[in-house]
């Protein structure tokens, strides 16, 4: 039997090209796909899938949202996250968040398929890179990690921080992510807090060079 395959991305013309690869395997089809964390959700109440492709970066919401909901839940289905950010900044909390898998947009097609096989037998499928950071992070003490800066903010502060780097004001923000004015105001006090920014334009400013370091790979090309 085929295994059962939602696809969950904002992006119209990914779907189906994502769809159309898998439905060329023999041991894959895809049984729906849905732009947002409703639709997702809603094609797993109908078809029961066995695998669940999700993006981080929604119509208006964050993947990871869906993730953590998901693993939550008795019979949910094992997800791989499928993105366009950084997996040095997004796989770990992927994982965290109870995804089994995560690999960038970029990559060649045939390595989606060898993770989602992976994915189904039980194995957890992320680069040689971050598998190495992970078994690190498990041997050395908490005391002895150096965190990179950003690895010290939360989903949801994250989430600010990358917003306020891509242009949008605090009430943009707030109606994106569906929260109050003051709550995304809290959530930028703590961003600056935990990163040492002292100042409003510091925090612009930093936001928006690590968010045009996360959308360009080294040779200066868009990755988004």
């Amino acid at each position: 039997m085929k295994a059962r395959v939602i696809i969950v991305d904002d992006h119209p013309i990914f779907r189906m090209g994502m769809a159309e690869l898998l439905n060329q395997e023999d041991d894959f089809t895809v049984c729906g796909m849905a732009e947002d964390i409703a639709g997702a959700r809603r094609l797993i109440q109908q078809h029961g899938p066995d695998l669940a492709i999700i993006d981080i970066t929604l119509a208006g919401e964050n993947g990871l949202d869906l993730v953590k909901e998901l693993s939550g839940e008795k019979n949910s289905p094992p997800i791989l996250v499928l993105s366009m950010h950084d997996e040095q900044v997004w796989a770990e909390r992927a994982i965290r968040a109870g995804a089994r898998g995560y690999i960038m947009k970029k990559e060649a097609s045939e390595k989606v398929i060898v993770a989602l096989r992976n994915i189904l037998g039980g194995k957890i499928h992320v680069s040689a890179n971050i598998m190495e950071r992970l078994l690190d992070r498990f041997h050395w003490k908490q005391d002895d990690i150096a965190v990179p800066t950003v690895d010290l903010l939360t989903d949801r502060e994250l989430e600010v921080f990358r917003l306020v780097g891509a242009g949008l004001s605090t009430r943009e923000i707030a109606e994106r992510m569906n929260l109050g004015v003051k709550t995304i105001g809290t959530y930028r006090d703590r961003v600056k807090q935990k990163m040492g920014i002292k100042t409003a334009a510091e925090l612009i400013r930093r936001a928006v060079l690590w968010t045009e370091q996360e959308f360009f790979d080294p040779d200066g090309k868009d990755v988004s």
